[in-house]
């Protein structure tokens, strides 16, 4: 095995032609996803000039995301999930398409604009919880931990450069063309999609509605390995997320130049490609809950020594160190929920994993911001880091199953439910 494979585990991509398709498609779908993202912040400040609109696009998304994700999740357990995020692709692709078109026109309605929003959401929560199944189902339960790392480590990338490359594409040809891009994105992930075979959850498929998701809740709450997981992500996220704070602590402590705020969302990005494309280090691992808690705590160490950090490049290098552990975090922890939920239940409970990790970030970053109005913002950033170290290391403490989680023995996981 040579060092790069020992690095960066590829197995997935070379053993399976459809996850390879799959992750080819999802690739350039999340570049093109940026390029939206982009576009639609900045067509929406040309509207309006208007902080608080452009704000609004956050909360359109988040609860559009939210409201149709759960949806999406009891679907998933109940329909043949190919065919669901058919659909939500579909109503995705549609949704860019009508955004290029209103901005072609001229027409200068942000109202259509949030409804285009919130419907490109809607798909987008639609689809997320039958697409996170899709792992499991295609790889060995040896690789699903690798097919995980190497789409977050797409995502990564298309983090890192869409942003930039959509500002040259909103400047030399507006914001359609963002649009346009990313409508052409996701006709690839509809022809890998079109080529997966018929994904109908195991057993006897779930009745939509209410009480499928209830019943989705009670199944995690029962399960000390997937509520250790997802509390795990709460306490990185709710109680300790920095975002919120970057452009008060390099006002307070760095003299607010705007490089070296640019260079704090950099910090991170580029810690999160360096343990991506290391992530088969973290794959081949056996104690993936050990990993996870290793790594959550980690983040909450970083993000203490960010807010103390009495220069910017010691704030750069926690920032990058903390990205390195948010990616470890969330490559063990989507794997362990994966691994640990049996096929029928694992729409719903990929629906909660969606919710968790995008709302939660907002909430933390809203926490962040009240405490450094009532405090500091380096006061705000040590506290939020200190209480998810402490969070994670009572996890640790009360929640064995967790520690004890191997991806090679995930049966174990649904044994524990019994005694959890």
């Amino acid at each position: 095995m040579s060092v790069f494979d020992r690095l960066l585990d590829t197995r997935p991509l070379r053993t399976s032609p459809q996850f390879r398709r799959l992750w080819w498609g999802g690739a350039v779908s999340a570049l093109g996803g940026q390029f939206t993202v982009v576009a639609v912040l900045f067509q929406m400040w040309q509207l309006t000039t208007s902080p608080l609109a452009v704000g609004a696009v956050g909360l359109v998304q988040a609860i559009s995301m939210t409201t149709v994700g759960l949806a999406g999740g009891t679907l998933a357990d109940a329909v043949d999930r190919r065919k669901l995020v058919l659909a939500a692709t579909t109503m995705q692709l549609v949704s860019v398409a009508a955004l290029a078109v209103h901005g072609l026109t001229g027409a200068e309605s942000p109202w259509v604009l949030l409804g285009l929003v919130a419907l490109h959401s809607a798909g987008s929560g639609l689809g997320a919880p039958a697409r996170r199944t899709f792992v499991p189902r295609l790889l060995p339960t040896e690789l699903v931990g690798a097919g995980v790392a190497l789409g977050n480590l797409s995502f990564q990338i298309a983090m890192l450069l869409g942003p930039a490359l959509a500002g040259v594409l909103v400047a030399q040809w507006g914001v359609s063309a963002c649009y346009l891009l990313d409508a052409l994105a996701f006709t690839a992930v509809l022809y890998a999609v079109l080529r997966l075979p018929s994904m109908r959850p195991d057993g006897q498929p779930s009745r939509p509605g209410l009480r499928a998701i209830w019943r989705g809740w009670r199944f995690i709450a029962a399960s000390p390995v997937l509520r250790g997981a997802l509390l795990t992500d709460v306490a990185a996220t709710v109680l300790a997320m920095p975002v919120g704070l970057f452009p008060l602590i390099n006002e307070q402590r760095f003299g607010g130049n705007p490089q070296t705020l640019g260079l704090f969302f950099t910090a991170i990005a580029i810690g999160g490609i360096a343990a991506g494309a290391a992530s088969g280090t973290i794959t081949r691992a056996r104690r993936t809950g050990v990993v996870l808690l290793a790594a959550a705590g980690v983040w909450g160490l970083a993000l203490i020594g960010f807010g103390l950090a009495p220069s910017p490049w010691l704030a750069l290098g926690c920032l990058t160190i903390a990205g390195a552990a948010d990616t470890t975090s969330v490559i063990t922890r989507a794997a362990i929920v994966q691994l640990a939920t049996p096929d029928s239940h694992r729409g719903r409970v990929s629906a909660v994993e969606h919710i968790v990790g995008a709302s939660g970030p907002e909430v933390g970053n809203f926490r962040a911001g009240l405490a450094a109005q009532a405090t500091t913002a380096a006061f705000a950033a040590v506290a939020g880091g200190l209480m998810c170290v402490v969070g994670i290391a009572a996890l640790a403490l009360t929640n064995s199953p967790l520690r004890r989680f191997s991806h090679a023995r995930p049966e174990a996981a649904l044994d524990s439910r019994a005694s959890g």
